[in-house]
């Protein structure tokens, strides 16, 4: 993970992300450490936790928390800042997926899935941001997905709560620019990672045929590009997808 000086562009910040331990969460915490940051990584998955840390290295700070229990979710913000003492980028990319016919949806899922991809997400940059708006600055970043930009027919819970969280990157931007805080969303199409496991196999198949599938570490690239411009623009929306991927 070496890194000549130019590289190094986030010395002396402090990120955080949440389910880090693999996928886009992962990728990013690794493009965010070469670029020079600390940056601590949530999630639930004790194991997957420490191996993504020891790959990382000293810069990679574990934090294993549940997010879908109210009260390891209320406390995230004050064991970041108990961690590192400041926070500088809160990446919230932490997500479940549904896909499928309606009609074949549990509820125990979907109520699963947009507790994480909706409320879990509000109330996690609800946290952070205090500490952002006193210290006058701040990037915020949300993965959300194709799916908030096309009615997509195999997953209409999924793509639902894309299209809810994308409202409000929007919203809460136009919120807090005044402090210096700047929020955007990545918009990936697939990528491959284990939420393409429940993908309908039809779909996955064909895919994987036409090469239409995004390297994690590709969806990391754009996130640094993002945290990277003059504090004076903000990439609000970044909609990637892999060339041959058609819609």
């Amino acid at each position: 993970m070496n890194s000549s000086n130019s590289e190094l562009v986030l010395v002396g910040q402090v990120a955080a992300i949440t389910g880090a331990a693999s996928g886009i969460g992962y990728a990013s915490a690794h493009a965010l450490i070469k670029a020079g940051a600390k940056v601590v990584l949530i999630d639930n998955d004790e194991l997957a936790l420490t191996k993504a840390c020891s790959k990382l290295g000293t810069n990679a700070l574990p934090l294993k928390l549940d997010l879908l229990d109210a009260e390891q979710c209320a406390s995230m913000p004050d064991q970041i800042l108990d961690l590192t003492g400041q926070l500088d980028i809160f990446h919230a990319n932490a997500g479940l997926y549904v896909g499928g016919d309606l009609v074949d949806a549990k509820d125990a899922a979907i109520d699963r899935m947009l507790n994480l991809n909706i409320n879990v997400v509000m109330k996690n940059v609800r946290g952070i941001l205090p500490h952002m708006i006193e210290r006058g600055r701040g990037d915020i970043i949300v993965t959300s997905s194709l799916a908030a930009h096309f009615p997509t027919p195999w997953e209409p819970v999924y793509a639902s709560s894309k299209w809810a969280i994308d409202c409000f990157v929007q919203t809460v931007r136009r919120q807090v620019f005044k402090h210096g805080i700047r929020v955007g969303s990545v918009s990936p199409g697939p990528v491959i990672t284990a939420l393409l496991a429940d993908w309908p196999a039809e779909k996955l198949q064909e895919a994987k045929a036409s090469g239409s599938l995004l390297d994690a570490s590709e969806v990391a690239q754009v996130i640094l590009f993002m945290l990277t411009r003059p504090r004076g623009m903000t990439i609000r929306d970044v909609v990637m997808m892999p060339t041959h991927f058609d819609l």
